[in-house]
């Protein structure tokens, strides 16, 4: 079984709401298989490599904004990286910027990256609670997490959501969508963090990584916590 490589984007700007958790799921799954995975810091200035999976987190507008400059200079390779059909997972934030662009209530307009055919703009209404999204990606076909934001993300074309929403507000808080998915790149705003309470979620993006499904963990007490957030609302 291969090594995985995993580049964290931007977490020196990019990291609230416990997004480093959805690092530390996946390290710890991988290693409970014997599956060896190197984790890479990617910060302001550093030159990005191949890797296998890309993980970037949310944060404020400011940071946002430096980030959003900086992915500009990769975002030729970061395409050639999705095409090959690497993984990429984006929190709020970094989901934004995985779209075409994010335009705030004041302020210029952050340009994206376009991995995901998808746009966000700046809202009247901050959506915040549990929210819980029913999948055909994974099994259970159930999602949980916690939103915070304002932002109101649209998606188009081969863009498909992740899933629908049940409790809570997903994309938009009208289409009932949640989440972004094209090729192996996912976008979402749950956090929580998102894979601990989703650990079959963080095992399919591990699956799409190796190319082939790792072994089954003995997730009795993860699945209970997760149901225990099914359908709770905030």
């Amino acid at each position: 079984m291969k090594k995985l490589r995993l580049a964290h984007l931007y977490p020196k700007l990019l990291n609230i709401y416990g997004d480093g958790g959805n690092i530390l799921a996946l390290k710890k799954r991988c290693e409970w298989r014997g599956i060896e995975i190197e984790i890479d810091e990617i910060n302001i200035g550093d030159n990005i490599e191949e890797h296998d999976i890309y993980f970037i987190g949310g944060g404020q507008d400011l940071q946002q904004t430096e980030v959003a400059k900086e992915l500009q200079k990769h975002k030729n390779f970061l395409h050639n990286e999705c095409n090959k059909m690497a993984v990429f997972l984006g929190i709020c934030g970094g989901y934004q910027l995985m779209g075409h662009y994010y335009q705030p209530h004041n302020g210029e307009r952050l340009e994206g990256i376009g991995l995901l055919d998808a746009y966000t703009v700046a809202g009247d209404k901050r959506f915040i609670g549990n929210v819980t999204v029913t999948t055909d990606l994974v099994e259970p076909r159930t999602l949980v997490g916690f939103e915070n934001h304002s932002g109101l993300t649209y998606i188009n074309g081969e863009t498909e959501a992740i899933g629908t929403v049940t409790v809570g507000n997903g994309n938009n808080g009208q289409d009932k969508t949640e989440g972004a998915r094209y090729k192996n790149a996912f976008g979402t705003y749950l956090h929580g963090s998102f894979l601990p309470k989703n650990p079959h979620f963080a095992d399919y993006l591990i699956e799409l990584a190796l190319g082939t499904k790792p072994e089954p963990l003995d997730d009795s007490i993860e699945i209970v916590a997760h149901n225990a957030l099914v359908n709770k609302k905030y």
